[in-house]
């Protein structure tokens, strides 16, 4: 019988697992980030009425471009952003690697600042692309020194920073993004899956396009939009940049269902958005118990929290949570471990969970 050790694989990839979190059915699921509020029933029906109206066309091929759905998404955006400097793809990281394919590759090199998303150096190995990750300080912070060190070292062709960061939460200061985009050789994109979570006065790198043609701003409607099952992913960059992610793009990459959903997501993006405050008040309350507790917690504008377990076994921890039915992440940070914010329900039921953990 065959096996996968039997079959030609790439050297850079025998003994490498998939990418995922544990997908386990438990009463209160916190370990993915996802939004816990499902959608109202007045969005149920609206996209539902999208999808079948594009259902009868399923024949043909979907938009090439997504043109609607970008100047949909350049509405939302704001910042005078129009269709042309806005693209979308199934997921924030399919647009992250299509930004890799079009601008790093064999021969090039990919930097992150860890810890940070996973997912970035897994999308790096799948482009052929060398991946570099320099390290943050021991408050997870990372200083204007320390980031133009490490690119004036390597010479990246793409750089990556997420603000809010994951798994840690907290977001990029202004003057460390600056003296990023100031050094940079190449393409700068700046991860923003939980930027709707930021708390006030928290700016974000989209006012900052006009002046710079090599940054890219990442977007998903995953987390605050509660849209994680419709995989829709975009970004704001110069035209340019969207010329050059369409050279590498498949062929009629985003179905006609999943523009039409993600429309009718968007005409309705109040409803969709008016859980962000409650996710980020349960978030507060994890930080703020926690810290009552007397654990060490990581400063968030995202809708998840990053903390110190007591005893510092993060695996034992974790198992010790989810014989409680509570499913948390652990992110290979040793001590650590990152809860997403959920209902106050589900809030309650973690941190009761957590009393037993002293």
């Amino acid at each position: 019988m065959t096996s996968l050790e039997d079959l030609p694989l790439r050297d850079d990839l025998r003994g490498r697992l998939p990418y995922g979190a544990p997908q386990l059915e438990v009463a209160v699921r916190l370990n993915t980030n996802e939004n816990s509020y499902p959608l109202p029933e007045a969005v149920v029906e609206a996209i539902g009425k999208a999808l079948h109206g594009a259902l009868a066309d399923l024949n043909r091929y979907p938009d090439r471009d997504a043109l609607g759905l970008r100047a949909d998404l350049a509405s939302h955006l704001g910042h005078g952003l129009t269709a042309e400097q806005v693209w979308a793809a199934n997921g924030s990281n399919e647009i992250q690697q299509q930004v890799l394919q079009a601008f790093a590759g064999p021969g090039r090199t990919a930097l992150g600042f860890g810890p940070s998303y996973s997912m970035h150096p897994l999308l790096a190995l799948g482009t052929a692309t060398r991946w570099v990750g320099a390290g943050r300080g021991p408050d997870f912070g990372l200083s204007p020194a320390g980031a133009v060190a490490a690119i004036e070292e390597h010479r990246p062709a793409v750089v990556f920073v997420c603000s809010p960061n994951n798994p840690t939460g907290t977001a990029l200061e202004p003057a460390t993004l600056a003296a990023v985009l100031a050094a940079a050789p190449g393409m700068v994109v700046v991860d923003e899956a939980y930027a709707e979570f930021a708390r006030p006065g928290t700016p974000s790198a989209l006012a900052l396009l006009p002046e710079h043609p090599r940054l890219v701003v990442s977007r998903t409607m995953s987390k605050a939009f509660g849209f994680a099952g419709g995989r829709l992913g975009y970004l704001a960059a110069h035209p340019a940049v969207v010329q050059a992610v369409q050279l590498v793009r498949l062929p009629y990459h985003l179905s006609s269902l999943t523009q039409a959903a993600a429309r009718a997501a968007l005409a309705h993006r109040g409803a969709l958005l008016a859980t962000v405050e409650a996710i980020k008040q349960q978030r507060d309350r994890v930080v703020t118990t926690l810290r009552a507790r007397g654990l060490a917690v990581a400063d968030s504008d995202a809708n998840f929290v990053l903390f110190r377990v007591p005893g510092g076994d993060s695996e034992t921890a974790w198992r010790a949570l989810l014989d409680h039915g509570v499913l948390v992440r652990d992110v290979g940070l040793p001590g650590w471990l990152r809860v997403t914010a959920g209902t106050p329900e589900e809030t309650g039921a973690f941190l009761t969970a957590m009393e037993d953990l002293a």
